[in-house]
């Protein structure tokens, strides 16, 4: 049996996830869940990730990893080539935290219980609601912005191949198309 991560396509976190597998090129299912139709609460997929949340990835032997920089982490020790962090201590806490501006500080803003909390809560609709995304999505492109042009010119934002940082910028952009940001005053992102 391969590896399968259950995940969704408009899922950033499953893009990240997606990617690392694919830069390693190792062999996965992918299991889509309906996170905007509610499928993570299924008796099913509760019983892969309690979280209910994607990614997750159950390998072979059946142990279950979730949260997608976690499990980048795990495939990059288990599986060390290519790299996804740099060799270098300063440069892996670096590359850390390039990528936690997009996990920790802005994708947990916009995910769909976020929205639906918003609209339930505090009446937002739909325009208010993407109009929140895009801010904090802003956010953190003007955070990337400043970080990655104060650095050395690379064809990656720690060198010469992706690696995580990039893998959770990349994200980033992902999050700015599908929230309709325009990205124009982001130059980095071009």
């Amino acid at each position: 049996m391969t590896m399968k991560m259950y995940g969704f396509w408009r899922s950033i976190a499953s893009f990240r996830l997606r990617v690392a597998l694919n830069l390693k090129g190792l062999a996965y299912e992918e299991v889509s869940v309906d996170i905007l139709g509610g499928s993570q609460f299924a008796p099913d997929f509760d019983a892969v990730n309690a979280a209910h949340a994607v990614p997750a990835l159950v390998e072979a032997d059946g142990h279950i990893l979730f949260q997608s920089l976690a499990v980048l982490e795990y495939l990059d020790e288990t599986h060390p080539e290519p790299p996804l962090l740099p060799r270098d201590p300063r440069d892996r806490a670096h590359a850390r935290a390039l990528a936690l501006v997009t996990v920790a500080d802005t994708h947990p803003l916009m995910v769909p219980r976020i929205r639906k909390h918003l609209a339930r809560t505090y009446g937002a609709d739909e325009a208010a609601i993407a109009d929140w995304a895009r801010h904090w999505i802003g956010e953190g492109m003007a955070t990337y912005e400043r970080l990655l042009t104060r650095r050395p010119p690379a064809p990656y934002a720690l060198g010469d191949a992706p690696g995580i940082a990039d893998i959770c910028i990349a994200g980033h952009a992902m999050s700015a198309e599908l929230f309709g940001l325009d990205r124009s005053a982001f130059p980095a992102f071009a």
